[in-house]
């Protein structure tokens, strides 16, 4: 192959990887916006500005493109989540920097957030195609090493995860709206998140520490 012909291979290959990845992100959009069943091949080929033939030249079919979506957005989600992070942190600093990770992925990152927390809930996500990375089991050693320190208190899962998580989404929920309860005007400020932040630490804190 002479010089020519690699630059051109070179060329085509770039193209067709931004190709593939305008395909993900638009559906990834397109899913945030209008649920799984606002998305087809057709609709997405169309906003993509592909035709359908080229979405299967990367995609076998419909479900192959939800599954492969949802393993990038969780390995972003995790590589975000994760930054910085010691599963041997102390707990309040650990479940701060939680916080501010999470809110650096949902502000990054808002349309995979929101496909995220859809596919979560949905039957596809039992999908054996789907594979767990290992951000689940980061947050159990970390939590474990919280209640061995006497950090946590213990308490199930479900509960640890409203107070720990649920006030955070709740306020994330407001500011992507920009209104709270009420239609009230909403502007999430580093003031509110701490002071939330420290609600939510004396709620879990360890009462016999």
């Amino acid at each position: 192959m002479n010089e020519r012909s690699f630059i051109f291979v070179a060329e085509m290959r770039v193209k067709d990887e931004q190709k593939e990845i305008a395909i993900r992100e638009k559906a990834i959009e397109m899913i945030a916006k209008d649920g799984f069943d606002g998305l087809s091949m057709q609709k997405l080929a169309k906003a993509a500005g592909v035709s359908p033939a080229t979405i299967y030249l990367y995609f076998e079919n419909r479900e192959d493109l939800l599954n492969q979506l949802f393993i990038d957005v969780q390995e972003k989600f995790t590589e975000i989540a994760l930054k910085d992070f010691d599963p041997e942190m102390g707990f309040e600093e650990g479940l701060w920097l939680q916080w501010q990770n999470r809110l650096s992925y949902i502000m990054e990152y808002p349309f995979h957030s929101q496909f995220m927390e859809q596919f979560k809930n949905s039957p596809l996500v039992n999908n054996k195609g789907i594979h767990i990375n290992s951000f689940k089991e980061a947050m159990q050693r970390f939590c474990r090493n919280a209640i061995e320190r006497g950090e946590l208190s213990v308490m199930p899962l479900e509960a640890f995860w409203a107070i720990a998580y649920g006030p955070f989404y709740a306020l994330m929920k407001f500011h992507l709206n920009q209104k709270s309860v009420g239609d009230r005007p909403f502007t999430l400020t580093e003031d509110i998140l701490q002071q939330t932040f420290r609600l939510v630490i004396k709620a879990l804190k360890n009462n016999n520490e």
